[in-house]
């Protein structure tokens, strides 16, 4: 089949890189330094225009886009890191999360503000004192206490936490459960009394509201648990799956930028009595870049329609983790060294995106984790006089 846009969906992803393009990118020196009424003005637009919380089920209130619809059109989306907040998809993961475990009155609470736009979700899984690679680690625990549940533990890099209205917590419930039946989620309201924001991580100089939080005796309602008791890994699954290959789309929106910057900087520029275009090296950058681009994306693609027939697609999933954030590093890297010393200053997006693309290989399970469970996969189809037939997957 054809990896190129739908035309069903064309028209949307158009008008979506079209805002992305012509208002979310010109207001990114604003939006960097924090000016609220240009982001307020953004999302209304957004609103208005029938762009808004467009993976967002209808019935919740969003744009109801298909899940293959909406892979296509974050692909633009992800042109900028604003891109997400100004068109209200920002919370997607957390609003599926709840609409699928979510009681009567966690909805109502949490659910429909999400999608409204009204408050901001996190997230919190990782420990500064364990390996994330193994989340069977973890040590933030909750007891219940009568009809209470009794959290205390330390967690970092929970995205947002310093404007969310609640953390939904991973934490030990279950002492004598098997690992992966031992953790359950716990919403977790942040003014709650003993949840206390200790720093906001600046990561690799970019101060991205990736917060570490301590949990003291934070004591909320037996009903705040998300889901099932001690299914925290099988909630955490259904979230990650899908989440990663909506990050991959974001990063081929942001290598198309690279991209295009790269080509027609080499078009602009000249050097020794001639474009750089002319230069065999630079189109060397063009060629690598293409292929890495073109590469990830299909293997993405593929992955999404693994999701979308119904597939847990982890060998996927795990495989474009990993190829994806490479050729985003690579991507950028080679158009700075395109720009030269400009590339490394503000006066181009590639200093932040690059920052933040070497941020991409170890969020959501570094490369190594993937590496390993990929082969290990593949691998084990072999057994028993089995093989991994591409053809056919």
């Amino acid at each position: 089949m054809s990896f190129a846009v739908p035309d069903s969906v064309r028209p949307v992803r158009d008008a979506v890189h079209a805002f992305m393009t012509e208002r979310v990118e010109p207001a990114e020196p604003a939006l960097h330094a924090g000016d609220i009424s240009v982001l307020r003005e953004l999302r209304e637009e957004a609103k208005r225009a029938g762009l808004w919380a467009l993976g967002h089920p209808k019935e919740l209130g969003g744009g109801g886009l298909p899940f293959l619809d909406y892979v296509y059109v974050n692909e633009v989306q992800g042109r900028s890191e604003f891109g997400q907040i100004a068109l209200g998809t920002y919370t997607l993961q957390d609003s599926l999360m709840l609409h699928e475990h979510a009681s009567t009155a966690q909805r109502e609470r949490y659910l429909e503000p999400l999608v409204r736009g009204d408050i901001s979700p996190s997230f919190a899984m990782t420990e500064p004192a364990t390996s994330s690679s193994d989340p069977t680690q973890l040590r933030t625990s909750a007891v219940l206490d009568g009809g209470e549940w009794v959290i205390n533990g330390h967690k970092w890099f929970t995205t947002g936490a310093s404007r969310a209205a609640y953390t939904t917590v991973m934490c030990r419930t279950e002492q004598d459960a098997p690992p992966h039946l031992a953790f359950s989620m716990i919403l977790v309201p942040t003014d709650t009394p003993g949840y206390t924001i200790v720093r906001e991580t600046p990561v690799l100089g970019l101060d991205g509201a990736h917060c570490e939080v301590r949990y003291e005796d934070v004591r909320v309602p037996a009903a705040n648990l998300l889901g099932r008791r001690g299914h925290g890994f099988v909630i955490a699954q259904k979230r990650l799956g899908p989440g990663r290959i909506f990050h991959c789309m974001r990063w081929l929106g942001q290598a198309q930028r690279a991209f295009d910057l790269m080509c027609r900087r080499l078009h602009e520029r000249s050097a020794f009595g001639e474009p750089l275009a002319k230069k065999q090296l630079m189109r060397q950058h063009v060629f690598d870049s293409y292929t890495e681009i073109q590469s990830a994306r299909l293997l993405t693609l593929h992955a999404a329609q693994a999701v979308d027939a119904g597939s847990d697609a982890r060998v996927e999933i795990g495989a474009i983790k990993v190829v994806g954030a490479r050729m985003l590093h690579n991507v950028i890297d080679r158009a700075i060294q395109v720009y030269g010393a400009a590339g490394l200053t503000p006066d181009t997006p590639l200093d932040r995106m690059y920052r933040h693309a070497r941020a991409g290989r170890i969020y959501d399970g570094p490369d190594e984790v993937h590496i390993d469970s990929v082969g290990r996969r593949v691998l084990g189809a072999y057994t028993a006089g089995g093989n991994w037939e591409f053809g056919l997957r």
